[in-house]
């Protein structure tokens, strides 16, 4: 039970220090959709979403009002689009007509955006999965609301080399495809190494084949309370810090948790599971990088980086686990450059380099995400970037994710602006050395050894 204290405390967390239920997500399994006639698997697709999440929108807001808990976007995750087509889908083309009703059924029961134009090819792909990602340039092209991702390795199966190499290829076309709008098509595309089923959050959301016919997920996001946390505890030791993070985080993932409770019966779906990411925006005072420069960091990227991120994430992890018995998806930091304008500034100032951003992601919550970089950059060179992040995540055994933006006609110095909760970013400058041979070769990395743990 809630005293009146704490009553008070979460409704200044609210109204202060920027705490909000990030998103509500409804996953949909689509693999009753599957039919051999085109057509038939579109009307099916249509008709389950709209059936389901009719009443997503509404219900949120009615959450918001009555709890007084800002629920910032509803959105939909669906099973893997590869799998849902492969039977009718027989040319990029076919995939295409997908993306165009996932995106005509997301404007119509009116959520932020559908996750799930996605394949799952860690091991290798079948032709309706290299369908499906040589689709994704035009798909993301011509929709407003579809998210892509594609998942090209897993600890238990090693990286598939293959997959890697073409997703290299596809960010740049996404990108030379939507350069008319600063090459936004690539924000909405993530490439993981072990994605999970169950993450609520875009752009890599998708409901994975273990799940149920429908669930709720919500992901919840409090760096600024966290920060205004952090700020009583200056000059205290570490263990002083780590309660402070981890009290803060039982609080935030609290509040997740009622609202998606609530959700669940209201919407009369099973509740899944909570994310409760720190997932920062452009405003001040949301930032993950801040609370990094309170704990002690001049700026972020400055050595101790790695060492305070890896703190923070377990600190958070540990407090959110108390409070929910259901926590999953990502949980925990999320380093996004645009969407943290401590990012940007670190990043504008020198501080923070691409090569220091990978050596985050080794403690982070996910991995590379919403990095800009020059427009010439080579499919070969953003192919090794991939690699290189997956293989962090399969040595590892936790998820690593890439989604970088190629700007068609910008070079580092300049700017991009993406809007909203994208926020903008300075283009970062890669590695100028060629990597082609190394990723030509083709072919599958094996799994590392403790892969094979029964």
């Amino acid at each position: 039970m809630l005293n009146m204290f704490e009553v008070i405390e979460t409704n200044n967390m609210i109204e202060h220090e920027r705490l909000d239920v990030r998103t509500i997500t409804m996953g949909i399994s689509l693999l009753d959709c599957c039919d051999s006639d085109l057509g038939a698997v579109n009307e099916k697709i249509y008709n389950k979403i709209v059936q389901y999440a009719k009443n997503l929108v509404s219900v949120g807001d009615e959450i918001a009002r009555d709890f007084g808990v800002p629920i910032v976007n509803k959105r939909i995750s669906v099973t893997p689009a590869a799998l849902v087509g492969g039977c009718a889908c027989k040319s990029p083309e076919d995939f295409v007509s997908l993306a165009h009703t996932l995106d005509r059924a997301a404007h119509e029961v009116g959520v932020n955006f559908i996750g799930g134009y996605s394949a799952l090819v860690s091991k290798g792909m079948t032709t309706a999965d290299e369908n499906l990602i040589r689709s994704i340039p035009q798909a993301l092209a011509c929709t407003s609301r579809v998210c892509s991702s594609v998942n090209v390795g897993s600890t238990r199966t090693g990286l598939n080399m293959d997959a890697v190499r073409l997703m290299g290829e596809t960010v740049l076309e996404t990108a030379k495809a939507t350069r008319e709008q600063d090459s936004l098509g690539c924000a909405k595309l993530v490439v993981f190494c072990n994605a999970p089923d169950d993450n609520p959050f875009m752009a890599g959301a998708f409901h994975g084949v273990t799940e149920a016919d429908a669930i709720i997920n919500v992901g919840v996001s409090g760096p600024g309370v966290v920060k205004v946390a952090l700020e009583k505890a200056r000059g205290e030791n570490f263990e002083v810090l780590c309660e402070t993070i981890k009290r803060t985080a039982f609080k935030i993932t609290r509040v997740g948790q009622l609202v998606a409770q609530e959700a669940s019966r209201r919407l009369g779906v099973p509740f899944g599971i909570i994310d409760l990411s720190l997932a920062p925006t452009p405003a001040v005072g949301d930032s993950v990088a801040e609370i990094l420069e309170e704990i002690g960091l001049e700026r972020v990227g400055a050595p101790g980086t790695t060492a305070a991120l890896a703190m923070l994430n377990d600190q958070v992890k540990k407090g959110g686990v108390m409070a929910s018995s259901y926590v999953g998806g990502l949980s925990g930091a999320f380093i996004p450059v645009s969407e943290d304008q401590g990012m940007i500034d670190a990043v504008t100032e020198g501080a923070l380099t691409l090569e220091k951003l990978e050596a985050m992601t080794c403690v982070c919550s996910v991995g590379l995400d919403m990095i800009a970089i020059p427009g010439d950059t080579s499919s070969a060179t953003i192919a090794g970037i991939i690699a290189d992040e997956a293989a962090i995540g399969m040595i590892n055994q936790k998820t690593t994710a890439v989604r970088v933006i190629p700007v068609i006609g910008k070079t580092v110095g300049d700017t991009v602006e993406f809007g909203g909760l994208l926020g903008y970013a300075p283009v970062m400058p890669v590695n100028k050395y060629s990597c082609e041979k190394f990723v030509n070769r083709g072919g599958r990395i094996p799994a590392p050894i403790h892969s094979f743990k029964n």
